[in-house]
């Protein structure tokens, strides 16, 4: 992924975790917390289990640009929730570019396909889990049933298929992401959902 790509989906996922933390009605210290670890919580997560220092706490970019989110959320919040069709347009793109780097950085360390795919899906949906977490919400990833880390789940997958076939590099990050964010687009649009259990009410 480019820095720029890099910090554009940091910055929507940093905005996404402002904005609940406004919603929480939280000072602006711990709406820049959501904002910060919604933003590189996946990635740090990511990372651990690699074992190599996360890239978060590398550059200060990656500091600023939560900064930049809670600032705006914090003052513009109402203008920030009537654009947030657009905004979920640019959250699916960092989910598929989220995935798809993700995927290939834990190859690149010499992960196996299989926990190469887990650790893509961790570095796209795990900011989002945290974000819940802090916020005392239940994690929508386990009790909303709108698909979104399947579409994480099938970039990081076509990232794993494109290594083993000798594609790597951004024609690769590009094709996954692409794969992951039109499902993700596709998903929203007509409203798929993941099924219930036999039996299972859609009220429980």
């Amino acid at each position: 992924m480019t820095p720029v790509l890099d910090l554009v989906g940091i910055f929507v996922f940093a905005l996404s975790g402002a904005l609940q933390g406004v919603r929480k009605r939280l000072d602006v210290v711990g709406i820049a917390v959501l904002a910060f670890f919604t933003a590189v919580g996946g990635g740090i997560v990511r990372d651990l289990f690699i074992g190599v220092q996360p890239a978060a706490l590398r550059d200060t970019a990656y500091l600023l640009v939560p900064v930049v989110a809670t600032v705006i959320a914090f003052f513009w919040h109402p203008q920030v929730e009537r654009a947030m069709p657009a905004v979920l347009v640019f959250d699916a793109a960092g989910l598929g570019l989220f995935c798809a780097v993700g995927t290939a950085k834990a190859l690149h360390y010499g992960i196996a396909p299989m926990h190469a795919v887990f650790l893509g899906v961790c570095t796209a949906v795990g900011g989002g889990v945290i974000r819940d977490v802090l916020s005392g919400e239940r994690p929508t990833l386990l009790y909303d049933r709108e698909l979104y880390a399947v579409p994480a789940m099938l970039g990081s997958t076509a990232m794993v298929a494109l290594h083993a076939l000798d594609v790597r590099g951004f024609v690769a990050t590009l094709s996954s992401a692409v794969l992951a964010f039109t499902f993700r687009i596709l998903a929203m649009r007509y409203r798929w959902r993941a099924p219930l259990a036999r039996g299972v009410s859609k009220a429980q």
